[in-house]
């Protein structure tokens, strides 16, 4: 009897010591009951709120990124002698990015809240430029008109929108898509102040109940109604890609790699394989990989025959995606990044996750802009991926250009991305 009741009592403790192996170190899903450093309880009343946490929510749009070491710079000949993105090697962190460039339908969203949730002022100053479509000796009127609200072009990039509409743009989008996750996915009517400035007077034609940003935000910002930073219930922010972000996403070089080989052994010129801007391979081999222009009056090709099939912007969708899933990171519009624009040297690049705000280590002022003799401030921004109106030098990844951030072109574009928050996969 004495000898079973032991064997019991040692089974039982075995079982209770492999439960407690399973268990493990915490993570951040599972930190556990009690501190691992202070051993006090966590959620009550003396000790710290832990909320539950799986993983970040899903971003609208979002396509994930896995980061890594890749050589940055330009890929092919220099033949604007500009000599501004030097080779180097970096690492990028993993994050997000949209899986295609903005477009007119979401723009039109934009200025559908904003117009009921923001001051007037700020609704006029977030219109496109329509007028970019306007040339002196060119009929692209009907453009002007027609290409920003007309249903058929719902699906085209927007354009004639400034680096500043960008940066805002990507404002709003973090604060709307926080306050549906806020309201348990459904975005919930309300009143009060917009993002953007004192919602206007009922009485001066605008609708009752508007979707409130601000209170939204706010609530982000104080926890209330348990939505906050460290519940982990909220995306981090919706913002511009970095311009090392960018290069590296339309590299896409995941797609050469072989598993379990260190070595970057092959490199591309444009974000696919080969030195064509043909497809060399299947069904459709032959066809443009991109939206550009082939040389001098060729926009799209001959009737019956057309290369790209697009004389302007094309849907956002057309032509195959890049490795990572990304839809036109050449070609269609260039799109706006974060960067400050200076020509870039070893001396004032940093090798983990590169980035210039400002003109730190190559200030301004070595730069005679106002004796005309440069184009080059704080205030000018890069742009990259070359356009419906470019020649294929400007597909690859490593060229870059710049323009004045409150300036727009039917040209340029953009997309968001966003933090992979809490993990490197």
């Amino acid at each position: 009897m004495k000898l079973t009741n032991y064997l019991r009592l040692s089974v039982l403790g075995l079982v209770v010591l492999a439960s407690c192996g399973k268990k493990g170190p915490p993570t951040a899903q599972k930190p556990g009951k009690y501190s691992s450093t202070t051993g006090i309880e966590y959620n009550t009343e003396k000790g710290m709120a832990v909320a539950n946490f799986k993983k970040i929510p899903e971003g609208p749009g979002l396509v994930f990124i896995e980061g890594g070491r890749t050589v940055l710079g330009s890929q092919e000949e220099d033949v604007t002698q500009t000599h501004d993105n030097i080779e180097r090697t970096v690492t990028i962190a993993s994050f997000y990015m949209d899986e295609a460039e903005v477009a007119n339908i979401h723009w039109l969203e934009y200025l559908h809240f904003i117009r009921t949730d923001s001051a007037e002022e700020f609704y006029r100053s977030a219109l496109p430029d329509t007028t970019v479509w306007a040339r002196d000796l060119s009929f692209n009127d009907p453009y002007v008109t027609y290409y920003l609200r007309y249903p058929g072009f719902r699906y085209f990039p927007v354009v004639g929108v400034s680096w500043l509409q960008a940066d805002d743009y990507c404002s709003w989008r973090t604060a709307k898509v926080n306050e549906r996750l806020a309201a348990g996915g459904e975005s919930k009517p309300g009143g009060g102040k917009g993002l953007f400035g004192k919602k206007k007077d009922k009485a001066a034609g605008e609708g009752a109940g508007a979707e409130g940003t601000a209170g939204a935000a706010g609530a982000l910002a104080t926890g209330k109604n348990s939505t906050s930073i460290e519940n982990g219930n909220t995306l981090p922010n919706y913002r511009l890609p970095t311009e090392a972000e960018w290069e590296y996403a339309a590299q896409a070089l995941v797609g050469t790699q072989e598993v379990g080989n260190e070595n970057q052994e092959e490199k591309r010129i444009y974000p696919w394989d080969g030195k064509s801007t043909r497809n060399a391979y299947g069904r459709k081999q032959g066809q443009f990989l991109a939206n550009f222009k082939r040389g001098r009056g060729d926009y799209a090709g001959i009737a019956g025959s057309l290369n790209d099939g697009a004389m302007i912007t094309e849907y956002i969708y057309s032509y195959p995606p890049n490795d990572y899933g990304l839809y036109n990171m050449a070609g269609n519009v260039n799109e706006w990044v974060q960067d400050v624009y200076r020509p870039l040297s070893f001396q004032d690049v940093e090798d983990l996750n590169p980035f210039r705000r400002n003109g730190v280590g190559d200030p301004a002022e070595k730069y005679d802009k106002k004796g005309y003799q440069s184009l080059i401030d704080d205030h000018v921004r890069v742009y990259k991926g070359g356009s419906w109106r470019d020649v294929a030098y400007w597909l690859s990844p490593g060229t870059r250009r710049f323009m004045a951030e409150d300036s727009s072109t039917a040209t340029i574009g953009f997309r968001c991305a966003m933090i992979n928050a809490g993990s490197n996969k």
